[in-house]
């Protein structure tokens, strides 16, 4: 009897430790912890919000972003209250560097640019990418999501893909293109001479074709399947980001849920049978940037050094990442290139001039496109006004030391790269005015003191491998338009811009072409 008592208390008491030791867990991971670093960052003078329990400053920051989507903004630049209302509200409120909370993180928000080109420019690994809950991991993206070792040997192997003389390779794919968006367009203007076209989907199409083409030797019909999938993908993983997720809620089979994964196994099944094509017909194709990729696996699934190859699934990831990257960065860029030059006229007047007087009225080839200074400039200006992602976030694994602060582990940073281009103090007082001309002698001299403060692909050892590729083929693109087209705005226009997958118009971008 004595024994079975003990037996008895025993199993008790482990069980009440059991629950004691969970209860501290929980308690230390919604509440002693983010207190504990909240201290130690106003202990530096670092001002913001207090921590609310479970959610943070989630409710606010979904509230001012739906009060801001809810009326468009008048017919100018000044666009950061309305993309980014919450961090413009806290920047104006507690300065340049200043605090809030996603959930249980706190998040370090900085606009100051020294601060940022330093975290950009970190070799260190001291600033990664921050960790996500499982359900947004779905949407995982290649090289954009790696850190460490890891990123270190994706980024060796991937970038001679993106060398100049491949980028020369692929210019023939670039022009085939878009010879098939001017010819759509000239024929919706031969009655009229002249008709409107929403240019968001016509630039997606257009770049979503040049991706299929350059990276995968096949068309937009072909490709077609996968961006339709992946921007539902997206959608799916940009509500559970915004939605506190419960520890194991990925493998309740909710619809959502089980969506999400039917997603991700058919975007991998279609990528897996065109690597499996691809890599039958390598030996008499010209390579494009998914053979290039496959040059460094093996045929069949066996690999030589792992150090110096992909595995299958490495080059699935790399694919994913080409087909959302490689269409949504060029074709933002575009649309917003479109929309500005609509509102200046005499901008439009000036590029078409420096392009019929460099190509006449032939198709530019590489050699025109690289001559083209002013159509650089206004790409430039356009990306510095309208950056297709207008916040970095990186994370500390560690407590660092930077710029006189002391981040300690667990802490998330907020790189406000829209408002650091719209600046007054770094671009002068018409920084939220369209002026090409401040990149008439490059980017290193475009803001004030020649401070560099132009980040729209980042900066440092993670800056886009896929800058040059997407800014050869916007100049294409628009040469192409400039030669065969005039275009205003429609009246149907409304100036909304917001954060879709990169810096959109949230009601599309009607524009009215002119047949030259």
């Amino acid at each position: 009897m004595e024994a079975h008592l003990i037996k008895t208390l025993f199993y008790f008491s482990s069980v009440l430790l059991l629950i004691f030791y969970f209860v501290v867990i929980i308690l230390y991971k919604i509440w002693l912890k983010p207190i504990y670093l909240e201290r130690i960052l106003r202990q530096q003078g670092i001002k913001g919000t207090p921590y609310k329990l479970f959610r943070g400053d989630m409710e606010d920051i979904r509230r001012s972003t739906m009060e801001a989507l809810s009326k468009p903004m008048s017919l100018n630049h000044h666009i950061v209250p309305r993309v980014t209302p919450f961090l413009y509200d806290m920047v104006k409120k507690y300065g340049k560097v200043c605090m809030c909370w996603r959930e249980r993180r706190p998040r370090l928000i900085i606009g100051d640019s020294e601060l940022i080109r330093m975290i950009l420019a970190d070799k260190n690994g001291h600033f990664v990418k921050p960790p996500q809950n499982p359900l947004v991991d779905l949407l995982q993206l290649g090289i954009t999501t790696l850190d460490g070792e890891q990123w270190s040997k994706r980024r060796r192997l991937m970038t001679p893909a993106f060398h100049l003389d491949k980028l020369k390779g692929m210019f023939p794919a670039f022009s085939t293109s878009c010879s098939v968006l001017i010819d759509r367009w000239i024929k919706l203007t031969s009655f009229q001479g002249s008709t409107e076209v929403d240019v968001v989907p016509e630039f997606q199409i257009l770049t979503g074709d040049i991706i299929a083409r350059t990276a995968f030797g096949s068309s937009y019909e072909e490709g077609k399947r996968i961006f339709e999938l992946q921007k539902e993908q997206f959608d799916l993983v940009l509500e559970a980001y915004n939605n506190i997720y419960v520890p194991g809620y990925r493998f309740v089979p909710t619809r959502k849920n089980r969506r999400r994964y039917k997603l991700d196994n058919e975007i991998k099944g279609i990528l897996r049978d065109l690597i499996r094509r691809k890599k039958q017909a390598m030996q008499n194709e010209e390579l494009d940037l998914l053979g290039l990729l496959l040059q460094n696996t093996k045929l069949g699934d066996q690999f030589v050094d792992d150090n110096n190859c992909l595995t299958i699934d490495d080059v699935i990831e790399e694919c994913k990442l080409f087909y959302i990257a490689g269409q949504e960065t060029t074709a933002t860029l575009l649309t917003w290139t479109m929309i500005v030059l609509s509102i200046h006229p005499n901008w439009q007047e000036k590029a078409r001039e420096e392009v019929l007087r460099l190509c006449g009225k032939e198709t530019p080839n590489l050699d025109t496109i690289h001559h083209l200074k002013i159509v650089s400039m206004i790409l430039n200006e356009v990306l510095r006004l309208y950056p297709p992602l207008g916040v970095h976030l990186r994370y500390t694994k560690q407590e660092t030391n930077i710029g006189g602060m002391s981040i300690p582990a667990g802490v998330e940073t907020v790189l406000c790269i829209l408002s650091l281009h719209h600046d007054p103090k770094l671009w002068g007082d018409d920084a939220g005015e369209f002026n090409p001309e401040r990149f008439s002698e490059g980017v290193a001299k475009s803001s004030k003191d020649d401070k560099i403060a132009f980040y729209p692909f980042g900066w440092g050892p993670r800056i886009c491998l896929g800058q040059n590729f997407a800014m050869i083929e916007a100049k294409m693109v628009l040469a192409m338009i400039l030669l065969h087209f005039s275009f205003q705005l429609s009246p149907s226009y409304t100036h909304a811009p917001w954060n879709g997958i990169t810096l959109q118009p949230q009601h599309g971008a009607p524009i009215i072409l002119h047949r030259l």
